[in-house]
């Protein structure tokens, strides 16, 4: 079995980042505790439990409107990463156990690189509405 490699990982996410919708964006939403559920039970995934909230969080306050301080390409960067995630057909696919997750966990690792800026941006957003 081939490993997969950062670069292809990235790839992956800029390819499916292209094709990201606004009806994706509530496909994501919709299908949460299915993705939540991938990443608490296996293994390569579970250190992104922490970061899957925060881009849920973003993705909620984009929809709704209330968060629009970011580019589409950051969102659509995020939402093809939990759609990549959310399919059993990727690069390794997930039927292999535990193996089958790690390329999952690298295009979730090259999304998180990619819109850094933009995350911590929204933290600091988001802490701001909390504090008013």
């Amino acid at each position: 079995m081939a490993d997969v490699t950062k670069t292809q990982a990235e790839e992956q996410l800029k390819k499916g980042a292209k094709a990201v919708t606004e009806d994706d964006l509530k496909k994501v939403l919709n299908k949460r505790d299915e993705i939540e559920e991938k990443f608490k039970s296996n293994g390569p995934l579970g250190r992104f439990v922490a970061d899957l909230k925060l881009l849920f969080s973003i993705i909620q306050d984009y929809v709704k409107g209330e968060y629009r301080i970011i580019p589409f390409w950051s969102i659509a960067a995020i939402v093809a990463a939990l759609l990549y995630v959310l399919s059993p057909i990727d690069l390794i696919p997930d039927i292999i156990p535990v193996v089958g997750y790690v390329d999952d966990a690298l295009v979730v690792a090259a999304c998180l690189a990619m819109v850094e800026q933009d995350l911590y941006n929204y933290k600091n957003w988001k802490m701001q509405q909390v504090n008013c």
